[in-house]
């Protein structure tokens, strides 16, 4: 068993929301999952990854006694106890004194946005600072590390720039881009939403630690709270941000005004320095031209991001009054339109186009 909670990178690759959750593997890869406490479904997923007992057999069903396992069977009888599985159930777990329950309560009353985390906004997860320096034996910050390995401190990550070994090291290595923690996301996705926030650093309180996760019935951190309600954690938040349902609950909620229209065009046509609307996307155009003018941003070798305008109306006529130009697709650098598919195709012919998207 991990704990999701202290394992976030397994956590992340995995993409668990919610706690138990189980990965199923078969010769070395991942061949299906299971979220929640359900017995029955868990000896079924076993059986059926067990195979057969007797070669030609198909995997019947599993009973609670079959395949699945006394140790893991116990186990998700028992977080079924803890969880339920009816929302009928009392609303409040039992467990909390209710000095603690009052205290808990006003922590998620305290702002209209109230956030969870480990550490703080500009330090999330304090805990890895004072750990990180027993652990490589390095006493200051920062630190910088290639595939695990401490390479040191601000002179030698820079005395290794300039020598060029630093970028020799990196590319040796293999290095990816670094990934952000569950704690950092959901922060960075409120900045970008311009909502104000308080936070609770849950390192720095055991009790409320413990007690809220069953409190709100929910097992890992970050927790973000709307109005005392439970929206989620990193997983839900970027989704809902995705999808557009996070703005609709900030506004129905009353944290944030409606954007209007132009607020909207204003953030869109910014989304990416280069930004196509288009008919279509750039992997099925459903016009010509928006064919036309993907193909020349391709063979340029330009990075773009793209907006299916057929995808929304309002954007589509918003659009056109918008930069008073009635036709798609349309190509913005840094917010201003540079034109339709006439005008790009100049611009590539005449072996301007790169150079104007990246001045």
């Amino acid at each position: 068993m991990i704990e999701a909670e202290e394992q976030p990178e397994i956590s992340e690759a995995y993409s668990v929301s919610a706690v138990p959750y189980f990965v199923f593997f078969k010769d070395g890869k991942t061949v299906d999952t299971l979220e929640g406490a359900d017995p029955s479904s868990l000896a079924n997923k076993v059986a059926k990854v067990a195979g057969p007992i007797t070669p030609g057999e198909p995997a019947a069903p599993a009973s609670l006694g079959m395949a699945a396992g006394p140790s893991i069977l116990e186990t998700v009888k028992e977080l079924n106890k803890q969880n339920g599985s009816s929302q009928a159930e009392i609303q409040v777990p039992p467990g909390l004194t209710d000095g603690l329950k009052k205290r808990l309560q006003q922590l998620i009353d305290s702002h209209a946005v109230m956030l969870f985390i480990k550490g703080t906004p500009e330090e999330p997860n304090s805990e890895v600072r004072e750990g990180l320096k027993k652990f490589s034996n390095w006493p200051t910050f920062p630190q910088l590390y290639c595939k695990g390995e401490l390479l040191g401190g601000s002179d030698i990550a820079i005395a290794m720039h300039e020598s060029g070994e630093l970028k020799e090291v990196f590319r040796d290595h293999g290095v990816d881009e670094p990934k952000c923690g569950f704690s950092r996301k959901v922060v960075d996705i409120l900045k970008q939403e311009k909502v104000e926030f308080g936070t609770f650093d849950i390192l720095t309180d055991e009790e409320v630690r413990q007690g809220l996760k069953v409190y709100s019935n929910w097992s890992s951190y970050p927790q973000l709270y709307i109005k005392g309600e439970l929206i989620g954690g990193s997983d839900i938040v970027l989704e809902m941000q995705k999808s557009g349902e996070l703005e609709k609950v900030l506004v129905e909620k009353g944290i944030t005004g409606k954007e209007t229209l132009e607020d909207r065009l204003k953030r869109l046509t910014t989304d990416s320095p280069v930004m196509l609307f288009m008919k279509g996307t750039p992997d099925a155009p459903r016009c010509g031209f928006s064919s036309k003018v993907v193909e020349a941003l391709r063979n340029e070798g330009v990075d773009f991001g793209s907006f299916d305008i057929l995808s929304d109306e309002e954007v589509r006529q918003g659009l056109k009054a918008f930069s008073n130009w009635p036709t798609f697709p349309q190509l913005y650098y840094k917010g201003e339109l540079i034109g339709g598919c006439d005008i790009v195709m100049e611009l590539r012919n005449n072996g301007e186009l790169k150079s104007t998207l990246s001045e």
